[in-house]
């Protein structure tokens, strides 16, 4: 099953019929619980189970024999502090702990639970979880204002809102279902990248316009070296002789130095693009492309053929 997704907004709805909870940075799984045997599946239904021993071990105490759990798998610090970049590099951030934050509960015990209010759905899901380790993603209480003021003072990404009384759309964007990031961020595929002394220097990124992938910036802060060369290896098979954007070369570098002219086109490196990443970003320019754009991670849990640029 492909979960629900949730359409971006910039403006979050208010009213009695809505609920908030926090929009964590991590990777959506659906927690998959058969009697003793234990699943982690992938927005786009990779096996992730044996990636994240404590978080299947947690389902396993799950209080059910069958379920379905909806949520994401996390790296949060001694504070509940999220990090991607610690779910992406766990050698290099010690003090981390992998969670699952659990928001929806499909199936239990052989009845389809997909059609029933959302509201229903958490009430059964937060008795499912009890003290099984799996973590309850707790509704925000408070008007729109304050809950988007306590959770950018937390530092936390963002806020997703959700019809208390809507049916689950299992592979859809429902309007039911809608997110706010407070920063600018999105995945975007990696075609090409400027080598550096670690590997690389720059990535190269863009998303999908129907068959063609658009060039939207070069990516260079946000690396360690150690991280630089850890993409820098991801790179390596998919090397190719070509540049898979539709859109170079440009005419002129764009002011921010966005841009990939003709002259610079040897430069660079070209891969096939199969490789998707986070990356935040101050803002579009006019030319579209990003500015101060920064890396963030790899993102395993998405097709390239699915990224697209988000509007806001």
């Amino acid at each position: 099953m492909t979960p629900m997704a949730a359409r971006i907004v910039d403006q979050l709805p208010e009213g009695d019929d809505w609920v908030y909870e926090v929009k964590f940075d991590g990777y959506r799984a659906l927690l998959i619980k058969n009697g003793g045997r234990v699943q982690i599946r992938s927005r786009n239904d990779r096996d992730l189970t044996s990636a994240y021993p404590s978080v299947a071990a947690a389902a396993r105490r799950l209080g059910a024999d069958r379920a379905v759990v909806d949520g994401e798998v996390v790296a949060v610090d001694a504070t509940g502090q999220p990090s991607f970049q610690a779910l992406q590099h766990r050698s290099a951030y010690p003090g981390y702990a992998i969670v699952f934050y659990a928001f929806d509960l499909l199936h239990l015990d052989g009845v389809d639970l997909i059609a029933s209010p959302l509201e229903a759905r958490r009430a059964k899901l937060e008795r499912v979880l009890g003290d099984s380790g799996v973590l309850f993603s707790a509704e925000l209480p408070g008007s729109a204002e304050q809950v988007i003021a306590a959770v950018r003072g937390l530092g936390l990404e963002g806020v997703i809102a959700k019809r208390a009384r809507s049916r689950y759309v299992a592979g859809e964007r429902s309007d039911a279902w809608v997110k706010l990031k407070l920063d600018k961020q999105q995945e975007f595929v990696v075609g090409g990248y400027r080598p550096g002394p670690h590997g690389v220097d720059a990535l190269l990124v863009g998303y999908y316009a129907g068959r063609d992938l658009l060039f939207a910036g070069k990516v260079r802060a946000g690396f360690t070296p150690h991280v630089r060369r850890d993409v820098h290896a991801l790179l390596g098979p998919l090397h190719a002789g070509r540049c898979p954007f539709a859109n170079l070369p440009e005419a002129r570098s764009s002011r921010w130095g966005g841009g990939v002219t003709a002259e610079q086109m040897p430069e660079m490196t070209w891969v096939a693009p199969k490789l998707v990443v986070q990356v935040r970003f101050v803002e579009w320019t006019g030319d579209s492309h990003l500015r101060h754009a920064a890396f963030l991670g790899v993102r395993q849990d998405k097709r390239p053929r699915d990224v697209v640029r988000e509007q806001r």
